[in-house]
């Protein structure tokens, strides 16, 4: 007869002790959490106590009518001119990936001269369109006019701004586009063609869903670019946007330091709107993209299995 164990009951006496883990300390990251807090802090003390600053000043035009008349100006000129350019920058991505040399390379002019020219100087060559071109003539050279417009008399900045902001934008927005549709498989659109799809049907059910997942990020930032771009369209010179309001204003009571922070306070509260509505569309394009599932995903499968096994067990019982 061999001698009972001395150990523990269902324990293995060769087997080693199990490891007790203890976690890691990170000092570091206290002190240096400690270190911000206090200079926040005292940035925050400076700020609130320096009259510079003119807090009764800046409570008094947060709300004033002209800053929120500012404010859906620059959403207006964001909107239209995002629309515009995405457009625009879908056609000219569709020309750079053709196989047709003139679409292609007119193409490459187009993102040549836009991309490598600044915004600010583009948008006081529009400001200046009607002194370059002072009438419009459209019909056939020489033979005969259909329509003559008089560009000098229009009065309309607005409209400059927004073709400024657009045609610079969609230079990049080509880009975009071109490397999102370049990011999926030639096998994809094999496989589409292969089936019987059409070339639309192809882009639509196909290539463009998978090409979001590379799209959205990037088109998202470009809309908080141009939200913050609106302020330069002072060059046109279009001055009813936030930033040209606030500056206007500043003009006249001669302090600018706290209408520029109203200024700043609007473009934040409207960036983190829009940070918002970017990160649930790119949760919503990126489903399937990663192997993490989400809870309602555990749920169903969860259910699945769970269905499974009890059409399991009814049929071995009927075997039975």
């Amino acid at each position: 007869m061999t001698a009972p164990s001395t150990g523990p009951i269902g324990l293995d006496p060769d087997e080693p002790a199990p490891i007790k883990a203890v976690p890691l300390r990170h000092p570091g990251q206290w002190i240096s959490a400690a270190i911000v807090l206090i200079l926040v802090a005292l940035f925050v003390y400076g700020a609130a106590t320096n009259p510079a600053y003119a807090w009764d000043t800046y409570a008094q035009y947060l709300f004033d009518t002209r800053i929120l008349s500012g404010v859906s100006y620059t959403l207006a000129l964001t909107v239209l001119s995002m629309l515009i350019a995405i457009v625009l920058g879908i056609v000219l991505a569709v020309m750079r990936l053709s196989s047709n040399r003139v679409l292609r390379y007119t193409a490459w002019v187009y993102l040549w001269i836009f991309r490598g020219t600044p915004v600010y100087v583009q948008l006081v060559f529009w400001g200046l369109f009607p002194s370059i071109y002072k009438q419009i003539d459209l019909g056939i050279p020489f033979v005969v006019q259909f329509a003559h417009f008089n560009i000098q008399a229009w009065n309309a900045a607005f409209l400059f701004a927004m073709i400024g902001l657009a045609l610079n934008e969609a230079a990049y927005m080509a880009e975009i586009v071109r490397a999102g549709v370049s990011s999926v498989g030639e096998g994809q659109t094999e496989a589409s063609v292969a089936l019987g799809m059409s070339w639309w049907q192809t882009m639509r059910r196909t290539v463009l869903p998978q090409a979001m997942r590379v799209i959205i990020p990037p088109t998202g930032n470009e809309i908080i670019s141009m939200l913050k771009t609106t302020s330069l369209v002072v060059a046109v010179p279009f001055s009813l946007e936030l930033y040209g309001r606030a500056r206007d204003i500043s003009g006249v009571n001669f302090q600018p330091i706290p209408l520029l922070i109203v200024a700043s306070t609007w473009y934040l509260i409207v960036t983190s709107v829009l940070m918002v509505g970017q990160y649930y569309l790119e949760r919503y394009y990126s489903k399937g993209a990663s192997r993490q599932l989400t809870a309602r995903q555990l749920k169903a499968q969860a259910a699945a299995k769970e269905t499974e096994s009890t059409i399991v067990e009814g049929e071995s019982d009927e075997r039975r």
